[in-house]
């Protein structure tokens, strides 16, 4: 009889929420396809012998002693297209790497390589196998015999404490809310349909449940099989977590350092629900889950939860939290204005608010964005409400951006106010002449600082007439309202500026942009420009390397087009990458925009200010925002991304025609620089219910990590109206490794209570100078040309004298590298792992081996040695030998690699310094050569480009080394802990050799 298995939440459907499950549908046997070297594949059935001692096979031409394995040889069980067989070319296509798994066996480690039909199979013969070769070591009571498990003891007690009569049974309602209360999240509805089943089943209907049919329910109902699998793959005896083995999770699995057994103890203490667990420190399935899904293991990594960022870098070397129009609730034409919008942009921790100043009816100022709005907020409530908000979300500087659109003696009454409410927090000390840059935010913390124009020194008179800002005149021209008309000859309109208004402007002084040319030869650093969306837009299109440059020095300020009168807003994307720091969103607008907006300043603590890129801040160096491949000097980064399951998800919101069941699947999506931006969905998870589960792996190539965001999207395939499920916005920064819980949230940013996806996120650095490919980064290692990264002429003589000289340097540095990370692939693949895993994986996998065998061959780590050598003693398998000469590579080219690092390091910083002594006599010398034009730009663009890679590769190198020490750390530490490393009293002082990464000045 042959069975398939499913994890679907469908009452009709298998349910695997035990080994014990695994091991009885290993028992009934199921099709697997076997595949031969030769990439054919057969359909064979399989199953599990009563004895429990073999699998066996059928139809097969051996006899039926030969077409088995015995468990007692197992050595491992693999996940996915982990050999040589299952990696070759001619099946990598056929098949999802979740639908296959791999069993090395025998002294000889061979490999029978197999194909379910669907992830759910290989998980169930993938626990069961791996319990049975446990269990052989182990030998405890055989599944679903003697006394009860940690969890149902656990489950009993909390039935017992229920059954207040203390007649054995009580009322199914109460069982209903008792499962509720320990599973927030779980549909009534759901729960009852279970006791039902469970009741026909057993065929015992009525009011009440006896213990054993609640803990049935309850272990059906709250055990999810993903997390039930990995609970396994660590459990020394498949039941549970001891303290090792947390341990051992949290620092393979999860990257985390320094992890104590006692930190271990108190998430036990923390999560773990059965007292029994607490004592003894076990975490039980139960507790597991609930720390899984804790604040305690978020995506977010917490130190960005506070401010983390160098906050004293010049106010231009951050990205500023920005709003426009915080005052409207609904669209620009008929919303109201309301005076809660400004505290909720200010809650959000925005850090720019635009204030548009009208002639109120009441001889004061009032505030609204158009004068069609249906009613207006007076500008001293609007100034009381700052002065109360200002600082509650951040410390750091905010900026009043005024538009001045009353007559002179109400802008008066509006100075008056802002001196007076505010008081000491108004920033009015005059920029200091003798400086380059604005102060930080570190130096204006507490501080309000007012954007707005102000008055020519050669005014005397208490008003003059300034240049206007066209922000704000179109609406009004829409609306009927324009009553001064532009000067002829299309020159910038005039209007008139009180002297107490223009006395309150210091370090944001708003002037006209002319061109790029004329602001770096006059600009002042505490001038601003203010740029519409689509004259922006231009900019970064036609010269984005220009509008980097300028971003340098002063602020920008984006808003949005006057277009936009449904208040929709900008991609800020594509203003960030070309470093402008203020781009103003409507924040009452819910979309992928504010997602993006929002999701961006939460990092550094949201505290409304974002340190832009180092490529973006040094004074030298090449940057194009529309480049469409790696940047020079930049790592580039590959994100390996599983996305799992999902929990509790709600159904969209305007789908209200369609009945209970959601067909959701995942949209993952990069938004960055052009080449950055990229998207990947699952497949559809068909009548799952609201758990889904989807255990699909994609793959992003991430080229400027800095300014990337990562951006989850749960869709319904099967809607009817609105397709809409979930978001969750995160910048790449923030993303912490392992497998971890996403908080899902509505369209309007809210979160959405108990609605998750459970993701396992890796990140490695891309390998050389290649494209990432869809299969990691296993492709054909000899076939690939080494690319070096070069410098480039300027036309100047004497200048590319200096650069040629770190030619040799600069391929020296790209071999020393490459030549780590091409041993260190090759070594995880021998293993079995994925590019992804780390080095501590790697030892804990060949030890596994090792200590799975009787009969297997000795093999040590001699840790007395800095650079530890594997060992063996007597005949060793083919497999093995290939391992052991994998890792001898990649401990010679990680010898060479840190033995050379410092003098080629130094060669680099030294060609970069000599370079940099002529940036500053630059010009000079570019008259002296006569370069003009076309000529001149390329000869600076070449410049750029030779300091960016000079530094960029240095800094490549350092961190290399620092990586190369800290894998041979992580091998003498998993040396230590799984019993092959010998002569290591203790590992190498983790200080020593994860040297602190000092960046290089700029």
């Amino acid at each position: 009889k042959k069975k398939t298995v499913s994890f679907s939440s469908m009452p009709n459907d298998r349910k695997i929420n035990s080994t014990a499950a695994c091991i009885s549908l290993m028992l009934e046997g199921c099709e697997l396809k076997k595949v031969r070297s030769n990439s054919r594949m057969y359909s064979r059935f399989f199953v599990l012998d009563t004895d429990m001692r073999s699998v066996r096979w059928e139809p097969s031409k051996k006899d039926s002693e030969k077409a088995k394995i015995e468990i007692k040889s197992v050595k491992e069980v693999r996940v996915g297209k982990k050999t040589p067989v299952l990696r070759s070319n001619g099946l990598s296509d056929q098949f999802p790497d979740e639908c296959a798994f791999s069993i090395i066996y025998g002294d000889n480690y061979e490999s029978l390589d197999l194909v379910a039909s669907s992830a759910d199979v290989v998980s169930a013969w993938v626990m069961g196998l791996r319990y049975l070769v446990s269990y052989g070591k182990h030998s405890p009571e055989a599944p679903g015999t003697g006394h009860p498990s940690l969890r149902t003891s656990w489950i009993s007690s909390v039935f017992d404490l229920a059954d207040l009569e203390k007649s054995g049974r009580i009322p199914v309602s109460r069982a209903v809310q008792l499962i509720k209360a320990l599973n927030p999240g779980m549909k009534t509805s759901t729960i009852e349909l279970k006791f039902k089943e469970l009741q026909k089943a057993s065929e015992r209907p009525g009011t009440e449940v006896a213990c054993d049919l609640f803990v049935e329910a309850y272990c059906e109902l709250c055990t999810r099989p993903e997390i039930f699998f990995l609970l396994v793959q660590f459990s020394s005896n498949k039941e549970y977590l001891g303290v090792k083995d947390l341990l051992m999770f949290l620092e393979v699995e999860q990257g985390m350092e320094g992890v104590t057994e006692e930190k271990c103890l108190e998430i036990v203490s923390k999560y773990e629900p059965s007292k029994e667990g607490r004592e003894k420190g076990y975490l039980a399935i139960d507790g597991f889950t609930r720390y899984l899904l804790s604040a305690d293991c978020s995506i977010f990594d917490p130190q960005h939860r506070k401010v983390c960022q160098d906050m004293a870098q010049p106010l231009s070397h951050y990205y500023i939290s920005s709003a426009h129009s915080a005052c409207l609730l609904e669209d620009n034409f008929w919303g109201r204005s309301d005076i809660s919008g400004y505290i909720s942009a200010l809650g959000l921790g925005c850090r720019s608010i635009e204030l548009v100043l009208w002639d109120g009816p009441e001889g004061e100022p009032v505030v609204y964005t158009s004068p069609s709005a249906a009613s207006c907020v007076p500008f001293r409530a609007v100034v009381g409400l700052i002065d109360q908000h200002a600082f509650t979300a951040s410390a750091y500087p905010l900026i009043l951006c005024l538009v001045v659109r009353c007559s002179a003696p109400q802008q008066r009454l509006a100075a008056q106010c802002l001196r007076k409410t505010l008081g000491e927090k108004l920033y009015l000390e005059p920029p200091n002449p003798m400086a380059s840059y604005l102060p930080s935010p570190e130096e204006l913390k507490g501080r309000i600082l007012i954007k707005g124009k102000k008055l020519p020194p050669t005014c005397e008179d208490s008003e003059g007439e300034v240049s206007d800002e066209e922000e704000g005149w179109e609406l009004a021209r829409r609306l009927g309202q324009e009553d001064r008309e532009a000067p002829e000859g299309g020159g910038l309109r005039r209007v008139r500026l009180s002297r107490e208004l223009s006395e309150l402007v210091s370090l944001c002084q708003a002037v006209p942009f002319q061109d790029f040319e004329s602001s770096r030869r006059g600009q002042h650093y505490w001038e601003m420009c203010s740029f519409s969306e689509v004259e922006a837009g231009r900019f970064a299109n036609e010269c984005p390397a220009e509008l980097v440059s300028y971003n340098k020095r002063f602020l920008s300020r984006i808003y949005p087009s006057p277009m936009r009168i449904d208040a929709s807003n900008m991609n800020p994307q594509d203003f960030w990458k070309c470093g402008c720091q203020m781009v103003a969103m409507n924040y009452q607008t819910p979309g992928l925009m504010m997602d993006l907006n929002a999701g961006w300043f939460r990092q550094n603590g949201a505290c409304g200010y974002v340190l832009r890129p180092a490529i973006m801040r040094e004074e030298v160096s090449y940057f194009s925002a529309n480049a469409k491949d790696s940047l020079p000097g930049v790592p580039a980064q590959l994100l390996h991304l599983k996305v799992i399951s999902g929990q509790n998800l709600p159904k969209p919101k305007g789908s209200g025609a369609k009945g209970e069941v959601v067909e959701p699947y995942v949209c993952a999506e990069i938004h960055g620089i052009p080449a950055d931006c990229a998207e990947h969905r699952t497949k559809t998870a068909l009548q799952s219910g609201d758990n889904p589960i989807f255990d699909e792996s994609l793959e992003f190539q991430i080229n400027l990590p800095e300014l990337a965001v990562l951006r989850f999207v749960v869709l319904d395939d099967d809607y009817i109206g609105d397709e809409f499920i979930a978001q969750y916005t995160i910048p790449f920064e923030c993303l912490q490794p392992g497998y971890r819980h996403v908080p899902l949230q509505s369209l309007a940013g809210e979160p959405l209570p108990h609605a998750t996806l459970f993701v396992h996120v890796a990140i490695t650095d891309r390998r050389g100078g290649g494209k990432g490919h869809r299969r990691g980064l296993a492709g054909r290692r000899g076939r690939r040309v080494r690319e070096y990264t070069s410098t480039k002429a300027t036309g100047i003589k004497a200048i590319d004298e200096v650069f040629r000289t770190a030619t040799q340097p600069l391929r020296e540095a790209t071999d020393l590298r490459e030549n780590v990370q091409n041993a260190l692939v090759s070594f995880k693949e021998l293993c079995g792992l994925t590019p992804a895993a780390n080095m501590k994986q790697c030892i804990l996998t060949v030890s596994t081996w090792l200590l799975h065998s009787d009969s297997a061959p000795s093999v040590t780590l001699n840790l007395a040695e800095q650079y530890p050598p594997m060992e063996a003693q007597g005949p060793i398998p083919d497999l093995l030998r290939k391992v052991l000469t994998a890792y001898e590579t990649m401990i010679q080219t990680s010898r060479t690699l840190i033995e050379s690092a410092d003098a080629v390091y130094g060669k680099l910083i030294q060609a970069q310094q000599a370079g940099m002594d002529f940036h500053k006599e630059l010009h000079r010398i570019e008259t002296k050569e006569g370069l003009r034009g076309r000529k001149l730009q390329k000869a600076l663009e070449s410049f750029a480009w030779n300091i960016t890679v000079l530094k960029g590769q240095a800094d490549l190198l350092k961190h290399a080394k620092a990586e190369a020490l800290d894998n041979l750390w992580q091998i003498h530490n998993a040396g230590q802990s799984c019993g092959i490393g010998r002569n290591g009293s203790a590992s190498p002082e983790p200080s020593r050799l994860r040297a602190p990464l000092e960046p290089i000045p700029e």
